[in-house]
């Protein structure tokens, strides 16, 4: 009878030290409060600057070093809207086959398929036939577009239609065909694009519309089922209200130098800690091709060596922007830096500083006045001081 109390007793010691390895630790909010992550979500740590990637090529697929360098740098991806048309014909596939891809070297990953909930882009099988050449076959397609009141002309830019998000029949097959991507694919979940719905086409409606969007997201979210994630752009967006409650994850796109002002900066930082209170993750985007010396001169956009100067200056601005991103960081918060969405828009640039030892934040920012722009934050190996009045920064490593 001792020796097999014995036994019990050693194994029950064992359970408990093992459940204590596996479990997730509690990360702290700036507020002191604790985030409640889900089973779901991608692992989190402040080891180094938590990064997420998103990237297309259209052209092609990645090759196996390419899929080693990111891997190496994040575990949470969204392969984007044309990714690998060129060699395999659709997105979809492209998307399969980098989740197939990124899984092999790194099952943990979490990787998500795309697809737009405003523009009609064809890079999908699923939306091969909303082009001018092929829509006025498509009668049923084409009712899920929006026609110009006047003209009765479908809306579009650059030869891309615009989805009519008040049309029931639409948000059907919108779910229906995002859920099917993400099935096919294999992915964790979806990045849904361009979450306004068009609502300033239709100032009269534009209630209905927020609405509508709210419905379809709902319904995604329901469809997807509770262990997929759901990743909404400017989903904080006040156009975007009634979708946040469907949503798993925020990104902050700074969609044009408009969102990086001051001001704008210390919105997100807000809603950065709003997001996190929620359960829900951030996403931290910035793109230097809206910082101020690009806009300055129009001549950083053109030409074959247009890659060579945004990463140059990628490089020149990243402890500024990087700065701004640790300031509201939160648990559950990534990072995601470059100059565009496509492969070679940042996504193989090697940023040292962002394999750096950051360690937890030991509390929230502190801003040096009531009025000022300056603001400080302390991390367990770093210390954060940004002005972005100025726009300058700087982080010490310890």
């Amino acid at each position: 009878m001792k020796f097999s109390l014995s036994i019990i007793s050693i194994f029950l010691i064992f359970l408990l030290f093992s459940s204590c390895k596996t479990a997730q630790i509690p990360f702290n909010i700036s507020d002191g409060s604790n985030f409640e992550t889900k089973s779901f979500y991608p692992k989190f740590s402040w080891e180094t600057t938590p990064m997420y990637y998103m990237f297309g090529d259209p052209k092609r697929i990645l090759n196996p070093e390419e899929v080693e360098f990111i891997a190496e740098r994040t575990d949470f991806i969204c392969i984007e809207k044309s990714h690998g048309h060129g060699d395999l014909g659709a997105a979809e596939l492209g998307a399969k086959h980098e989740v197939a891809a990124f899984k092999k070297v790194k099952p943990e990953m979490k990787v998500l398929f795309y697809f737009n909930s405003a523009y009609a882009w064809p890079f999908t099988s699923y939306n091969e036939n909303f082009t001018q050449e092929n829509i006025n076959n498509y009668p049923e397609l084409k009712a899920f577009l929006i026609e110009n009141p006047e003209t009765k002309a479908l809306e579009e830019r650059k030869n891309v239609f615009y989805f009519d998000v008040l049309n029931p029949d639409f948000r059907e097959w919108w779910v229906n065909t995002v859920a099917e991507g993400v099935q096919f694919s294999g992915a964790d979940g979806a990045f849904i694009d361009q979450m306004h719905g068009f609502s300033w086409l239709r100032h009269d409606k534009s209630q209905d519309v927020q609405k509508a969007m709210g419905t379809m997201m709902k319904a995604l979210k329901e469809k997807l089922g509770t262990d997929k994630i759901v990743l909404g752009n400017n989903a904080n967006a006040k156009l975007a209200q009634h979708v946040f409650p469907s949503i798993d994850a925020n990104m902050f796109e700074h969609y044009g130098d408009k969102m990086l002002t001051k001001e704008k900066l210390l919105t997100d930082w807000e809603d950065m800690l709003k997001i996190s209170k929620s359960g829900k993750m951030s996403i931290f985007r910035i793109g230097v091709e809206y910082d101020s010396v690009a806009i300055a001169n129009p001549s950083y956009y053109k030409g074959k060596k247009r890659n060579e100067r945004f990463a140059k200056l990628s490089k020149e601005k990243l402890e500024y922007y990087h700065a701004c991103y640790l300031i509201g960081a939160q648990p559950y918060s990534y990072f995601q830096y470059g100059w565009g969405w496509q492969l070679a828009h940042g996504s193989l640039i090697d940023y040292p500083e962002l394999q750096k030892p950051l360690g937890a934040p030991k509390g929230a920012y502190h801003r040096t006045s009531t009025t000022g722009w300056e603001f400080t934050r302390e991390f367990e190996q770093a210390s954060v001081w940004v002005n972005t009045e100025t726009r300058q920064a700087k982080i010490t490593w310890h």
